[in-house]
């Protein structure tokens, strides 16, 4: 049964007023707030006004004026989160089919059965939530889109062959497993992917290993049916349900549990899934994209992860090169998040000095890209006129850990320079300008070498 502690705003589009009045008492009568439409560009227009923010929208096929497949994209234009129930008579194979790959969340014939409308609306709620949850994704225009136009910036060597790679897997219907540390911009490599498949008007639906509990990782994946445990009190279908003619992407894939990596195994291998405390099996149309930033060939050997589903999952690899090995991109993907920052903000636009991006080019990014799109945040929002200098970002970046040590000549030096710099901050008793001075150094220099040498009073 519909939580009833969860009240939806829901939109009908039907031009025949009987059936708009009879889906308004169910759902009125378990709680939701109903707005109808007449027509298709009446449900546009109603949309588009923004009065409200829609959880999801039933609609009907068959109506005069603009047909319900033309509503249906134009609706997924407009509110792309919102997820959209197909309600028709004309209940067709084709229908159906034609439905599913413009977007459609699913398709019920008139009239449905009540308690089966009411679980399908709070299914179609919960992705909703999802989707708004994780954000926007990049848009998706299909196969004609590029990495580049995907967000996949950069100039080094490693993301020119890093772009090279994903042309050529992107068309292509294998499974994929993305490799990278923290923060790289997997997810992204991700949506790039699926925007150019063949799979792009279908839905891309991201699944957290890591950040659902191991108890529910069965559930979110393969779906339940009501009464299969403690608080199920509806059914709801699993990411791989809501892939269906898309992509879905298993991010820390490594973090699955022995159980969960079984079942998945198998339902790759067959095409077939089972819900928790069901009986029912259904097949999917699935690509399958993973990512992990564990090094998964060292848990096979721990019998921590299973040889079998790391072959199934790693068909095309692609690796995420980190920031740290890609410091020509560093400036440009600087300018990129400033500019994007300050118009998201309403600010004038800001220049990094050339010291300013001395010190990004000399840091070594632990957080990756994410870390530096932060920062970007920050500055665009904290800094004040319209050029950011290396002292603002320094400040920022004090007492982070330093890049592996040298070791030989170059390596005495640096010890011999780091001994030195912290005898004139202690001479200083920690004043960083008064050693600057006194080691003919400018401030900026000197933070950017504590960076270096990972100097931080004790």
């Amino acid at each position: 049964m519909t939580n009833a502690t969860e009240t939806l705003n829901i939109l009908i589009v039907d031009d025949d007023p009987a059936i708009r009045e009879s889906f308004r008492d169910v759902l009125e009568h378990a709680g939701h707030r109903v707005t109808e439409s007449s027509s298709g560009e009446q449900a546009l227009e109603t949309i588009g006004a923004g009065v409200h923010v829609f959880d999801l929208a039933l609609l009907d096929l068959g109506m005069p004026g603009m047909h319900g497949l033309e509503v249906l994209e134009r609706v997924q234009e407009k509110a792309p989160d919102m997820a959209v129930i197909i309600v028709t008579g004309e209940a067709t194979v084709q229908n159906a089919h034609r439905a599913g790959q413009r977007g459609a969340f699913d398709f019920v014939e008139k009239p449905p059965d009540r308690q089966q409308l009411l679980d399908v609306v709070a299914e179609a709620a919960r992705v909703t939530r999802l989707r708004r949850a994780e954000g926007p994704a990049p848009p998706v225009t299909g196969a004609a889109d590029s990495p580049e136009a995907m967000g996949i910036l950069g100039r080094s060597p490693a993301m020119e062959a890093l772009r090279e790679s994903l042309r050529r897997i992107g068309p292509s219907q294998g499974r994929v497993l993305i490799t990278g540390e923290n923060g790289s911009g997997k997810e992204l490599v991700a949506h790039a992917i699926h925007a150019m498949s063949r799979r792009a008007s279908g839905p891309f639906v991201k699944m957290n290993c890591a950040a659902i509990p191991k108890d529910l990782v069965e559930s979110e994946l393969f779906g339940h049916e009501r009464g299969a445990f403690t608080g199920a009190i509806q059914a709801r279908r699993g990411r791989l349900e809501l892939a269906h003619h898309g992509t879905l992407f298993l991010d820390e894939v490594g973090d699955l549990s022995q159980d969960a990596q079984a079942k998945l195994l198998r339902a790759i291998e067959t095409g077939e899934v089972e819900r928790v405390g069901g009986s029912r099996t259904e097949t999917f149309d699935v690509r399958v994209i993973a990512a992990t930033n564990k090094d998964l060939a060292a848990a096979i050997e721990a019998d921590q992860f299973r040889e079998d589903l790391f072959y199934r999952l790693n068909v095309l690899p692609v690796h995420v090169p980190p920031l740290r090995e890609r410091g020509a991109d560093v400036t440009l993907l600087a300018n990129h998040f400033l500019q994007r920052f300050c118009e998201a903000e309403d600010k004038a636009p800001k220049t990094l000095t050339d010291e300013a991006r001395a010190v990004l080019e000399d840091y070594h990014w632990p957080g990756n890209v994410r870390e530096l799109r932060n920062l970007m945040e920050r500055a665009a929002v904290l800094v004040e006129g319209p050029v950011v200098r290396g002292e603002d970002l320094a400040s920022w970046l004090e007492g982070s850990p330093v890049k592996g040590e040298a070791v030989g000549l170059r390596g005495e030096i640096e010890r011999r320079e780091s001994e030195t710099i912290r005898r004139a901050l202690e001479t200083a008793n920690w004043n960083v300008t008064q050693a600057a001075a006194g080691l003919g150094i400018d401030r900026t220099n000197l933070h950017r070498k504590m960076r270096k040498y990972g100097i931080a009073r004790r």
